[in-house]
């Protein structure tokens, strides 16, 4: 058995995390499920998100659609209460320097773009189809592996413009002191948010049901910290009817 929640960790939510996790395993439990003690965070999302004994992890719609569907079963998906967005939707914020002179994306075409990867939903496809009608997209790019190196990129100078999720690009504003040297330029279009996916040997139903039970009984303290209001059902056709990048914007 393996379960992850890796999405939105970071070390100051760790506790939060793991009181979540002692709360969704006593409700699984009393399901008839089991569950493992502790959280795989560190492990390769990949190879948990395609583990024969998946119990629970969250993944990026991105690699739901293009890899991951009718080999996972969608559970349901939180809701981070992202402002301007449905309940269990969420955006990309377009950050640059705060005192980079330069006021529409347009302005940006020559820049250097930082992005986590190219499978990202949040930081590279919906960047992609935001910068559509403009008629460009980034010749010159930088993968980072991760939301908040790219943010870290742009703060830098090594990078000029990054696409942050919405709820990571909470976190950096709430935890990293260079946040304050950053700007938002623009927000992309809602999409559906983070699902959380288990293996197709499980009953989805009664896991969301414990996932609900432990966000209801979360203390105050935890739900705040981890941004997390509830959780809704999407259906799968949301996810698969968002477009991916053309395949050769990936191939330098």
């Amino acid at each position: 058995m393996i379960a992850n929640l890796m999405m939105y960790q970071r070390p100051q939510l760790v506790e939060a995390h793991s009181k979540y996790w002692a709360l969704i395993r006593k409700h699984l439990s009393r399901a008839g499920i089991d569950s493992p003690e502790t959280l795989s965070q560190d492990a390769e999302e990949f190879f948990v998100w395609n583990h024969p004994e998946l119990i629970l992890s969250q993944t990026c719609g991105m690699p739901y659609r293009t890899s991951l569907h009718g080999k996972v079963r969608l559970v349901g998906t939180p809701d981070y209460g992202v402002q301007g967005c449905p309940a269990g939707y969420y955006r990309s914020a377009i950050i640059v320097r705060a005192d980079d002179a330069r006021t529409t994306i347009s302005a940006f075409k020559g820049a250097v773009f930082a992005y986590n990867q190219t499978f990202s939903q949040s930081g590279y496809a919906a960047p992609f189809w935001h910068l559509s009608p403009e008629g460009f997209w980034f010749e010159h790019r930088l993968r980072t592996q991760q939301h908040l190196d790219s943010a870290r990129a742009v703060s830098t100078k090594s990078a000029d413009i990054a696409s942050i999720d919405a709820v990571t690009w909470r976190n950096i504003e709430t935890y990293e002191h260079f946040a304050r040297e950053l700007r938002v330029l623009e927000w992309t279009i809602p999409t559906p948010g983070l699902p959380l996916i288990t293996a197709l040997g499980q009953d989805a139903d009664l896991i969301c049901a414990a996932v609900k039970h432990a966000i209801d009984e979360l203390d105050d303290q935890s739900r705040f910290l981890l941004g997390i209001k509830g959780i809704v059902k999407i259906p799968s056709e949301e996810y698969l009817k968002v477009p991916n990048p053309d395949e050769d914007s990936a191939s330098h």
